[in-house]
């Protein structure tokens, strides 16, 4: 069975104090920048991609909330290890 090829990326930049995340859409020759890099906790993250991929009529509703689903998932670890980190300190 063939898996199906993802059509985006989710980038995300991992630091100690702040969650930066980016999507991109894949593309035969490489990937093409669908939205900048947005901080969490600086500004909702969530919230900023969420009206930036609305804007993109062109992305499927399904892949919009998978998009979103895992956005939240990356936010939501991020947290999960800062409280831990912070538990131990």
């Amino acid at each position: 069975m063939c898996k199906k090829k993802e059509k985006f990326q989710i980038k995300t930049l991992w630091l100690n104090d702040v969650l930066g995340i980016a999507i991109d859409q894949i593309l035969n020759k490489g990937n093409l920048p669908l939205t900048s890099y947005y901080f969490w906790p600086r500004n909702d993250a969530w919230e900023v991609i969420r009206l930036e991929l609305d804007s993109k009529p062109w992305i499927l509703e399904h892949e919009r909330e998978l998009i979103l689903q895992e956005v939240t998932k990356a936010s939501n670890d991020w947290k999960k290890k800062r409280i831990k980190k912070s538990t131990r300190s």
